[in-house]
């Protein structure tokens, strides 16, 4: 009896979360951040005369080097707060996971701290990104084949 009327107190008591603006927040976020990365990807094919596909590569690492400059500066988490996955579903958050990672290991030293520690977080995303590209590089090799 004590347990139920702890969980009723403990419910009523729970913050309530707006899904749907929480949603709307990510989604917002997200598309001004794809935004700024078109903005960026042709500024850079224009400034520097790069292919597309050279420029996208530039993109890419500017992208990452601000989300870790941010994480180390302390205010990425911040942002996070208020725009949700719509900074970490990018390459952003891949970034801020290693960065953040490798400040707070950086104590233990350069080995056992951060070379050990890095790839916590983000060696699952690695490790399923390249497992999933090989399952469906099979699938697509096996459909060339028999197609």
């Amino acid at each position: 009896m004590k347990n139920k009327k702890y969980d009723a107190i403990v419910e009523k008591h729970k913050p309530k979360e707006n899904r749907g603006s929480h949603a709307l927040i990510a989604f917002l976020v997200g598309g001004i951040l794809g935004v700024c990365a078109e903005l960026l990807l042709e500024g850079y094919t224009q400034w520097f005369d790069l292919s597309r596909s050279e420029a996208t590569v530039y993109m890419l690492v500017t992208f990452i080097f601000l989300a870790s400059l941010f994480t180390a500066l302390g205010f990425f988490d911040k942002m996070v707060s208020f725009a949700r996955c719509g900074l970490l579903i990018p390459i952003t958050g891949f970034a801020h996971s290693m960065t953040s990672a490798a400040i707070e290991y950086r104590k233990e030293g350069p080995v056992y701290g951060v070379g050990s520690n890095l790839f916590k977080l983000a060696g699952t995303v690695i490790l399923y990104g390249v497992v999933s590209a090989w399952f469906f590089g099979m699938i697509r090799y096996l459909l060339e084949i028999g197609g």
